[in-house]
């Protein structure tokens, strides 16, 4: 053993005899309890065994008397804890002390065991004889005695077992430790030397627990994060791979003789190699917290964690940040280690639609909505839907049909602001596939309304900042007319003074010139304000579309090829609203079309309402295009647009009880599609 190793040794064994005897007397000074003072003789006794090593030299392999002692004070307190909670059912005090007797016997044995083979020599075969059967008693004692630990920490009052966990879970790494020191040694004693002088660390390290389990108000206090105890076991576990990695060694060196070398290389580089591909696995690691979660803690989530991650998901700030509709779709799916989720929000017909994604994988399939129903249901009852999960009755809220068929999705949550949804969160199915349960679904609950909240300010914001630009917009649009004003009075001097000198040559230059000029201003002004003519609102009453439809196409007719086809029925609205939107989606339609495509203007019925199709054989729109930016006011892909347009074209027709549909293909063109309600009764008796 080198000189480093023995004394991290010796100072490890005295550090924990100055540990446990200091608990020992703290125990002593405060009992409480009876079994208090058996606690205090055990942590008295393994001081006094670890100051008897310390002093003995780690060199020794065994230390004899003293662990025994130790031992059999240990086992005395679990019989005294074992009588006060009293045998688990179906079991009888006399069948377990039976066993705690049994194990005493084995100590004591052992005792007379190492008494008798340190008095002969080390070169008789008796010795080495006695010696192995000494390693294999000191082993029955620490499987027994971890059998006993175990079966009061199962026997323990659910309730009660956070007093008890850290205690008997120091007793429990103690005994292993000792299963393997002194198996390592009936296998080859050279190697057990780095083991038992290592011992003395551990059992320093164990003082501290011993200490935060033996009272209750500390025990209640601590509690040990998922992130800690995560690691820690996955430290645990990669030294009991290393440990076995090393036991396989030496059996290897034993069994395999000349060819143990290469046996060795051959096994090590296949462990490595398995560990380099298994451990970097997302499926183990969710395996792993999920197995961590539900043995050692009493909740699967760790809330102040899982709602500080939730927090700075959502508002992380910075110029490569997601967008804020992804980080909400990332924050509530990172609670349940999902690896994707889809935002859905409301549509105007109450359905939800797709909005965003975070890492769903391929496209989301035709018809992917929530129809409006259905997300009345949800957001009366406010319940998670679990997809995985078939209708328990009448009533309960089912997925939809493309969930249901969908492998990838797992759970929908709503997100309701103030009782109103406003969108949901379809989840994606975690590495480690499970049901959800009341935890889960009390979580997301609260997840899902705090998304909200967040998605509801964002869309006040952005209403807020639409309010501001038509202020602005107001504001140009105010000065723009005070520019027209002055043009006006300009030109209406120039058509007195025309009727004068009209046939004086230099004022018809001059006049020529002020006209010229006057157009260019005007140009000036329409570049910097699109043309914002708003009709005056009339109450609704029935009218021809087709009628409509004939005079706006003869007044583009100089501009661009346009033909009227097929009719419909009287509808009851504004003929000037109609005028205003007919004109407004014509105008796009002229925009996007080359010269020689014509523009349709198609007129048709659906038994409920009237339809007037736009088509054009143009540039075509993206579906992210239509989606996002074409209602949106200030927002056009024309160059010089001001986007309000089709903004203001679905605004009207939307306070006539209609609404305006668009389908569109990149190089193929688009078709917008106006929709009004028919005019009844009497109406369309006169339409006849």
């Amino acid at each position: 053993m080198s000189a480093l190793l023995q004394f991290v040794g010796d100072w490890g064994h005295a550090l924990a005899a100055i540990l446990f005897a200091a608990l020992g007397i703290f125990v002593l000074r405060r009992r409480e309890e009876p079994e208090h003072s058996l606690l205090a003789a055990a942590l008295l006794l393994t001081s006094c065994w670890s100051l008897y090593v310390s002093f003995g030299g780690v060199e020794k392999p065994l230390t004899g008397i003293g662990e025994n002692i130790r031992n059999a004070a240990w086992l005395l307190l679990l019989f005294a804890m074992l009588r006060r909670n009293g045998p688990g059912r179906g079991e009888s005090l006399v069948a377990i002390g039976s066993v705690y007797a049994a194990v005493a016997g084995i100590i004591l044995l052992q005792t007379f065991t190492d008494l008798i083979w340190r008095q002969l020599s080390p070169l008789s075969d008796l010795h080495r004889a006695l010696l192995h059967v000494s390693l294999v008693l000191h082993m029955m004692t620490a499987i027994g005695s971890l059998m006993l630990v175990h079966h009061l920490y199962i026997g323990w009052p659910p309730q009660n077992r956070e007093r008890v966990a850290l205690l008997l879970g120091a007793l429990a790494a103690m005994w292993t430790y000792d299963f393997t020191l002194y198996a390592i040694a009936a296998v080859t004693t050279d190697r057990a030397h780095e083991l038992y002088a290592l011992r003395g660390p551990m059992m320093a390290l164990l003082a501290p627990v011993i200490a935060a389990g033996m009272r209750n108000d500390i025990a209640a206090r601590v509690q040990l994060s998922r992130a800690l105890t995560v690691r820690s076991l996955s430290l645990a576990a990669l030294a009991l791979y290393v440990v076995v990695l090393a036991a396989t060694a030496v059996v290897v060196e034993l069994v395999a003789g000349p060819y143990a070398r290469v046996v060795e290389i051959g096994g090590v580089f296949f462990m490595a190699v398995s560990a380099l591909v298994v451990l970097p696995s997302r499926r183990l690691r969710a395996f792993w917290k999920v197995q961590v979660a539900k043995h050692f803690f009493q909740h699967r989530y760790d809330y102040r964690t899982e709602w500080m991650r939730f927090g700075d998901t959502i508002g992380r700030p910075g110029d490569n940040a997601l967008p804020l509709g992804e980080r909400v779709a990332k924050a509530v799916a990172d609670i349940t280690d999902s690896p994707a989720a889809v935002l859905m929000l409301r549509a105007d017909d109450g359905a939800l639609a797709f909005e965003t994604h975070w890492n769903w994988p391929g496209e989301m399939p035709d018809g992917a909505v929530v129809p409006a129903p259905l997300a009345a249901l949800i957001e009366q009852s406010g319940w998670i839907i679990d997809i995985d999960r078939p209708p328990g009755g009448a009533g309960e809220v089912s997925a939809p049909g493309w969930m249901t068929v969908d492998r990838r999705a797992w759970a929908l949550v709503p997100l309701i602001h103030f009782g109103r949804l406003i969108g949901a969160i379809l989840l994606a199915r975690p590495p480690i596939d499970r049901r959800l349960d009341w935890e889960d679904f009390d979580m997301l609950r609260a997840a899902g309304r705090q998304a909200a909240s967040y998605l509801r300010e964002a869309q006040g914001q952005q209403a807020l900042d639409d309010a501001q630009r038509f202020e602005e917009f107001n504001r140009r649009f105010a000065f723009i007319i005070h520019d027209v004003k002055n043009l006006v009075s300009q030109l209406s001097l120039l058509a007195r003074n025309a009727e004068r000198h009209a046939d004086n040559p230099d004022f018809r230059a001059d006049m020529v010139l002020t006209l010229k000029e006057s157009v260019g201003k005007m140009n000036d002004m329409l570049a910097r304000l699109s043309q914002h003519n708003k009709g005056r609102a009339e109450e609704p009453r029935p009218m021809a579309l087709r009628d409509v439809a004939e005079q706006v196409a003869r007044s583009r007719s100089r501009q661009h090829a346009i033909i009227v086809a097929g009719d419909a029925p009287q509808v009851l609205a504004d003929p000037a609203r109609v005028e205003q939107i007919v004109i407004h989606l014509l105008q796009n339609a002229i925009d996007a079309s080359a010269p020689d495509d014509v523009v349709e203007l198609r007129l048709s019925d659906d038994g409920h309402d009237a339809l007037l199709d736009v088509i054009d054989q143009g540039r075509g729109m993206t579906a992210e295009f239509i989606r996002r930016e074409l209602f949106k006011p200030f927002s056009s892909s024309k160059v010089g647009g001001f986007g309000i347009g089709a903004f203001e074209a679905r605004a009207l027709a939307q306070a006539m009880g209609g609404r305006i549909d668009v389908e569109s293909k990149p190089g193929v063109g688009s078709r917008f599609t106006l929709r009004l309600p028919l005019a009844l009764g009497d109406f369309r008796g006169k339409a006849a």
